[in-house]
């Protein structure tokens, strides 16, 4: 889907993107995590050519993004950013428009599209489609900001920080919404992020940046488990490094045969929520319930311990 060949990016003596090169997967969440100044958000900004690099190339569906004019490049690329950027003076409607309006759909198109994306939103049209950005909480202004980009049904959604600035429930709710509107559209989502939490929580594969240059680019379990230096050790997390593997691996991957007192958890809770749970409890097993309901088999104390090994 994209294809990132030696890309750089050099500000005079100063190089900011050092040779990068990564292959996005379509219909994938990609994560670029990295500390300030690692060059992640000028890589993630060079994909849609709001930062022309100074080599190297971005292919899209196996088209270069070079020989494609920087405004049609991104009305076909979503682009979200941290605090949503609407437009202060136009209504919600009026800002979730924006790109169809440009690409010429008719009112009736560009209605439709607004209400339903309003409603997969979990905002009622009759009530937000008039209101200004102003008069919605920060949560529905982030998710006003992502129906936005998703308005003409971008094959790519860049976000850049999208939740720094919620607090930690609103965050968690938005990094939900997140993972169910990719699931619905199957959008090929690129998010640079400085939470390692988020990153492991939202990310397939997740690309770890350190002063421009590429360090290590795997899924969460390969970076945890294996982590290619010191630093990707230290970013990763090394003294809960355990604990995160837990949070990577669903109850229902990990059960065994058998049978358990207590309250059941859901194969889709992770690891990290059982044994806290049973360690609450005081617990030492419990059984797992498939989607439908019926038995998947039970977790014990020391088989979650046992997976939070690294092999």
């Amino acid at each position: 889907m994209i294809e990132i060949e030696s890309l750089t990016k050099r500000y005079g003596p100063t190089t900011v993107v050092d040779g990068v090169s990564m292959s996005i997967a379509r219909g994938s969440i990609t994560v670029i995590v990295g500390t300030s100044g690692s060059g992640k958000s000028t890589l993630l900004r060079m994909i849609n050519k709001l930062i022309e690099p100074t080599s190297g190339r971005v292919l899209i569906d196996g088209r270069d993004t070079a020989s494609t004019p920087a405004h049609l490049l991104r009305r076909k690329i979503g682009y979200v950013i941290q605090g949503h950027g609407l437009f202060p003076h136009r209504s919600v409607a009026e800002n979730i428009a924006t790109v169809p309006r440009l690409l010429g759909w008719d009112a009736a198109r560009i209605r439709a599209r607004v209400d339903e994306l309003l409603q997969i939103f979990q905002l009622d049209p009759r009530e937000c489609a008039a209101k200004f950005p102003y008069q919605l909480s920060g949560g529905q202004q982030q998710r006003v900001g992502v129906a936005r980009a998703l308005a003409a049904g971008p094959a790519v959604l860049l976000m850049d920080e999208p939740f720094g600035a919620l607090d930690p429930i609103i965050r968690t709710k938005a990094q939900d919404d997140l993972l169910d509107i990719q699931r619905r559209f199957g959008t090929t989502v690129v998010l640079v992020t400085h939470d390692m939490d988020e990153a492991f929580r939202l990310g397939e594969r997740v690309a770890v940046m350190s002063q421009g240059r590429m360090l290590q680019y795997d899924t969460p379990t390969v970076l945890l488990t294996h982590p290619i230096d010191p630093f990707v050790s230290r970013l990763t997390g090394s003294s809960d490094r355990a604990l995160r593997l837990l949070s990577l691996i669903k109850a229902g991957e990990a059960c065994e045969p058998g049978s358990a007192e207590g309250p059941p958890v859901r194969a889709d809770q992770s690891l990290c929520d059982v044994l806290s749970d049973l360690l609450w409890r005081g617990a030492s097993s419990v059984p797992v319930l498939k989607s439908d309901g019926s038995p998947a088999g039970r977790l014990t104390i020391g088989g979650i311990l046992a997976r939070g090994k690294p092999v």
